[in-house]
């Protein structure tokens, strides 16, 4: 039997349209129209509770008894627009510490996870090496890191060794990020079933070549999006050199700050960094929801 696609009708309403011939049964147009109208029902409960919620903290917070000091103090929008340009300029200090520092984390990031991975005895000193830099690296809070690479290199006044507080917090920044990438890195490769190696071995490559086009590719792929959590948190980290005297996003708000003692250029640069973020973590959501279908679809071995 054959059908005339002209002749297929499909009730007003419905939302569905005859494709190849088939036309939906009222039991499923029924479906369809109450799965919209409970999406339409539970965003609007969403909206009115945020509002809602967002009226409470509101009375509560402006009726308080310190609100006027707190407001002068904290969210003077004089003080705003006389911080923010100059925010935004040591922003640009911030913006070039993620790019170069980033890198930098991510390249030593996989070789200390290459090391760690390495087989035979042969190699059993660069393991241990990876291993305790890895070990000593995540156990150091970023803080002291900083601190002891900040002002114990220059103590050291060794020959040909900077003193740029920049350069010195971003030595910093990457010795601590590097052994948490690695473990991420680590964690990608041990993922990857054995079987592939041993299947790419079968094919004549060598250790290296299947490490290299089997191995790392599959990992990598299956690690971005806790790699990109690091690099948001290695965004919010750049702010830490300041403590060196770099002149960056927090240090400008901290010397507008310390004229007047008002703190609201410490709000203009902490909603410039929150508005940097944002972005990098939708993104990041974006990569992992990705992934997650692909990998429920048979895309991803």
């Amino acid at each position: 039997m054959t059908y005339d696609k002209r002749s297929l009708k499909v009730p007003a309403g419905s939302g569905e349209t005859a494709v190849d011939g088939y036309v939906p049964s009222a039991r499923r147009i029924e479906r369809e129209r109450f799965k919209r109208a409970r999406a339409r029902r539970a965003t609007a409960v969403a909206a009115l509770s945020t509002l809602v919620t967002a009226a409470v903290l509101f009375v509560v917070i402006t009726g308080s008894p310190g609100w006027p000091r707190t407001r002068d103090t904290f969210f003077s929008a004089a003080y705003a627009r006389k911080a923010l340009p100059q925010v935004l300029d040591g922003l640009l200090l911030n913006l070039r510490l993620l790019v170069v520092c980033g890198a930098a984390v991510l390249v030593l990031g996989l070789l200390l996870a290459v090391a760690r991975t390495l087989r035979g005895p042969v190699f059993f000193p660069l393991r241990a090496l990876a291993t305790a830099y890895t070990d000593f690296f995540r156990g150091l809070p970023l803080i002291i890191c900083l601190l002891m690479v900040v002002f114990g290199v220059p103590a050291l006044r060794l020959q040909g060794v900077t003193t740029d507080p920049v350069v010195l917090g971003g030595t910093a920044l990457v010795l601590t990020y590097s052994a948490y990438v690695a473990e991420v890195f680590r964690a990608g490769i041990e993922s990857v079933h054995p079987s592939q190696r041993a299947a790419a071995r079968s094919l004549g490559l060598s250790s290296g070549q299947a490490l290299r086009f089997v191995v790392l590719p599959q990992a990598v792929r299956r690690v971005v999006p806790p790699l990109l959590n690091d690099l948001v948190s290695l965004q919010k980290d750049t702010g830490l050199v300041s403590i060196a005297g770099a002149v960056d996003a927090v240090y400008a708000a901290q010397i507008i700050a310390g004229k007047d003692f008002n703190f609201t250029p410490y709000v203009v640069a902490g909603l410039v960094f929150v508005a940097l973020t944002i972005p990098m973590t939708r993104f990041t959501d974006w990569i992992t929801a990705r992934t997650d279908r692909r990998r429920a679809q048979g895309g991803l071995v």
